[in-house]
């Protein structure tokens, strides 16, 4: 069984365990989280992928920048509830030297196309492919969505695992805490 299997069953079982339908309407969702958990910084493992158009990004060449890199998938219901909010973010804190990078999980680029084209805004921020989910592993990522937040130093100061509304002013204030340092 490969890991994106792992990952997608686990995201099933955790929609059963917490009595979430995987085809709920937002509005009978409980709101997403806005709290990241702070943590000792630590380095940030090798980030380097190929985007839809096949441009690499890597995560060594925005060391100066605040990033926020968030693991997700298309199947995910509050991966797919948060993309919205990552892009008011991105939007928010365009001209800073912030950057958002959300990697899907073995996924296509078909797949991914599909569902972004279906939101109100397109997001403009790099949709990173991990095909083979080695950047997964590599991250060390338990359950999708999971959100990690790396300094100007390329160092991981905090993180979160689930939904987030990330235009929250409290996410914001964290972020900008991170750009004046």
């Amino acid at each position: 069984m490969n890991i994106h299997r792992r990952v997608s069953g686990a995201a099933l079982a955790a929609c059963c365990v917490f009595g979430v339908p995987l085809a709920a309407h937002a509005a009978d969702l409980p709101p997403l989280s806005h709290s990241l958990t702070l943590q000792a910084p630590k380095p940030a493992p090798a980030l380097k992928l190929k985007d839809f158009d096949g441009r690499t990004h890597d995560l060594a060449r925005l060391r100066g920048r605040v990033v926020l890199i968030n693991f997700w998938a298309t199947w995910c219901p509050p991966c797919r509830r948060e993309m919205p909010s990552m892009e008011r973010l991105s939007q928010a804190l365009k001209g800073e030297a912030f950057s958002v990078l959300a990697v899907d999980v073995g996924e296509d680029a078909d797949t991914i196309g599909a569902f972004t084209s279906q939101l109100d805004t397109a997001p403009t921020f790099p949709i990173l492919l991990d095909t083979r989910s080695h950047t997964l592993q590599a991250w060390k990522v338990a359950g999708l969505p999971t959100t990690f937040l790396v300094d100007r130093q390329g160092r991981i100061v905090a993180s979160a695992i689930g939904g987030r509304e990330f235009d929250h002013p409290e996410t914001v204030k964290t972020i900008r805490e991170l750009l004046g340092k």
